[in-house]
């Protein structure tokens, strides 16, 4: 009966400490308060008439957007414009749909960012290549490509005066294509004829413009008419048009120089090298200044001084001394030893 009765009290203790370490154990326990939404951060960005394919400027601002998506947790909306009377509405659409900002692509769309900017004064903008800098709800990012310009200027006069270059026509002339008449395009072309000339000063330079940047069949027949006249190396500001000018360098197995980005990987054998312009690193800086509170109006510059332009690693075809100088050149531009004009020298 003593033994029944303490097998039953001992039971009863067991059930009971059992019962209190559950009571603790609920008790103690306190739901985690809920996080509050992140707030949703939107970038919309208009490209112009030569499209996201332009493998170029609007290819490349359209990177940077991607790399903010991927980096920093935006929504991104993108609208290519067909023409240019597009700019204004599609600017527009991003604005009345509270996008924190609105980027647009190219010089072209200065007039319709200040007309748009004015009726949304509470959306933030950014325009490549263009300056304007009275609108605090403005930022412009602008290119010293003029520098660039000149480096592979320099590159491409040293290598006319090496007539042990495979395929050369050995005729002293390289050609130009530009797209449109404006300043991005002709700060390239002032900067090249400098560099070239500065190394070079007998060199032929033939220089046309197609007024198009998203006509790669004029492109090609521009360039094809300057290797038939002895340019046995052509370079290209020309957005989308310039794809034909270096499909025409492929064709007659001469040499191109890209533009913007690095197109080497179109042409692996044709393009020897590139003038790069970071569109891409000055988009990705605006948006993270934007979220981060610090977005500042008015002109932000990119030139060698901060790697916002630049020139893409030379194919073997570049001898290593050519290269090595243009290295110099660079070194001298950055510290001010050569000043570079943006001015299309007189002749052309």
């Amino acid at each position: 009966m003593r033994k029944s009765w303490f097998i039953s009290s001992l039971t009863m203790i067991l059930i009971f400490a059992v019962s209190l370490v559950g009571c603790s154990n609920t008790t103690t326990t306190t739901p985690k308060a809920s996080e509050p939404a992140k707030k949703e951060f939107k970038v919309g960005l208009v490209t112009d008439v030569g499209g996201l394919n332009d493998h170029s400027f609007n290819f490349l601002a359209n990177k940077g957007l991607e790399q903010a998506v991927k980096d920093l947790g935006v929504k991104k909306g993108v609208v290519e414009s067909k023409q240019m009377t597009d700019y204004e509405t599609n600017l527009s659409r991003f604005a009345q749909d509270k996008y924190n900002l609105v980027i647009a692509v190219g010089f072209l769309m200065q007039d319709a960012v200040e007309k748009v900017s004015k009726d949304f004064p509470d959306t933030k903008f950014m325009i490549i290549d263009s300056s304007i800098t009275d609108r605090p709800n403005v930022a412009s990012a602008m290119f010293k490509t003029e520098q660039c310009g000149y480096l592979v200027g320099v590159m491409a006069g040293l290598l006319e005066k090496d007539p042990a270059i495979p395929n050369a026509l050995s005729k002293n002339t390289v050609g130009l294509v530009g797209g449109m008449k404006i300043p991005p395009v002709d700060d390239y072309i002032a900067g090249f004829i400098q560099g070239a000339k500065s190394v070079n000063s007998d060199i032929k330079i033939n220089l046309k413009y197609t007024n198009k940047f998203d006509d790669p069949a004029l492109g090609k027949q521009t360039a094809l008419s300057q290797i038939a006249a002895g340019a046995d190396i052509v370079f290209h500001i020309a957005g989308g048009t310039g794809t034909g000018v270096i499909d025409a360098a492929k064709e007659k197995k001469v040499y191109a120089i890209g533009v913007d980005a690095d197109q080497n990987y179109m042409a692996p054998d044709t393009v020897i090298t590139s003038a790069l312009k970071g569109m891409d690193v000055a988009t990705f800086d605006i948006i993270k200044n934007v979220m981060d509170d610090k977005f500042k109006s008015g002109n932000v510059f990119f030139d060698l001084s901060n790697n916002g332009v630049g020139f893409a690693n030379p194919t073997k075809v570049v001898p290593k001394e050519v290269v090595d100088k243009v290295n110099d050149a660079a070194k001298q531009i950055k510290d001010g030893k050569i000043t570079v004009s943006n001015i299309i020298p007189s002749g052309f």
